[in-house]
C-alpha cells in the first residue's frame, strides 16, 4: 500500500471489533513510529499502552463520570470556540456521524447511549495514552506529538487495524493516574484507540469531507 493510499483511506473509526491485538504488532507499531521527526529531536513522547483488565476498569469508569455529569478537565484544555470555518467542519462530523447511525437530533436517549460508547473508546481493545514531561515547552511538544499520533494512525492503518484519537479518553486525567503508572510531573496529551474495525457498522462507513485545495492554499511565486 502506497503512502498516499494510507493516508486517503486512513479514517477515525467509532466501532471496533472486541478481538485482542497481539502484543508484538503493538510493539512494532511503536517501534517504527518512533522514528516520527521531532523538533531538535528531542523525541519528548512517552507511551503507556493500556490493554486487557485495566483498560475494562478505565472503560467502566470514565463512561461513568459521563453519565454523572461530571465536568471533564483534560491536561491539554480543548477549544471551546471556534472561528466559523472550523466550527462547520467540526459540527458536520458529528451531523454524518450521528446520520450514520440513525440517531435523530431530539433523540437524546440515543445520542446520549452513543456518547456513552465514545467514552467506553467505542470498544476497541487497546488505548495508547501519550503523555509529555510537565517541564517542556508545550507548543513545540504539541507539534512533535501531533506527528507521531497520525504515524502510528497510518501504520495501524497499513497492517489491517483502525484508530481514532480521542479526547474522550483524556477528559478524567485524574482517574487515569489512578488506575496507571503515569507521575505528577508528567501531561496526558491524548489517547489513541486502537483495534480491528468493525466493518458492519455504518459509522465506519460514511462519506467523509475535506475543505477544498481554493481555501487551504496561498500560492506565491
Amino acid at each position: 500500500m502506497g503512502i498516499e493510499a494510507v493516508i486517503k483511506e486512513r479514517r477515525s473509526i467509532r466501532s471496533f471489533k472486541l478481538d485482542e491485538i497481539p502484543r508484538n504488532v503493538i510493539w512494532e507499531i511503536l517501534e517504527a513510529a518512533r522514528w516520527s521527526p521531532t523538533w531538535g529531536n528531542n523525541q519528548p513522547w512517552e507511551f503507556y499502552v493500556v490493554t486487557g483488565e485495566t483498560l475494562g476498569k478505565f472503560k467502566k469508569a470514565n463512561s461513568q463520570q459521563r453519565t454523572n455529569g461530571i465536568e471533564l478537565s483534560p491536561e491539554i484544555p480543548t477549544p471551546k470556540v471556534w472561528p466559523e470555518p472550523q466550527r462547520k467542519r467540526y459540527v458536520g462530523v458529528g451531523k454524518s456521524v450521528l446520520t450514520s447511525l440513525s440517531i435523530a437530533r431530539e433523540d437524546t436517549e440515543a445520542r446520549n447511549r452513543y456518547y456513552a460508547d465514545m467514552f467506553s473508546l467505542f470498544g476497541a481493545p487497546c488505548l495508547i495514552l501519550i503523555c509529555i514531561d510537565k517541564t517542556l515547552s508545550i507548543e513545540y511538544a504539541m507539534l512533535d506529538i501531533g506527528i507521531i499520533s497520525q504515524t502510528i494512525c497510518l501504520l495501524s492503518h497499513e497492517r489491517g487495524l483502525g484508530t481514532c484519537m480521542l479526547a474522550a479518553s483524556i477528559g478524567c486525567p485524574r482517574l487515569l493516574k489512578e488506575l496507571l503508572p503515569i507521575s505528577e510531573n508528567k501531561t496526558i496529551v491524548i489517547g489513541i484507540a486502537l483495534g480491528y474495525p468493525n466493518w458492519d457498522s455504518q459509522v465506519n462507513h460514511f462519506e467523509r469531507e475535506r475543505a477544498p485545495m481554493d481555501e487551504l492554499v496561498t500560492w506565491v511565486s
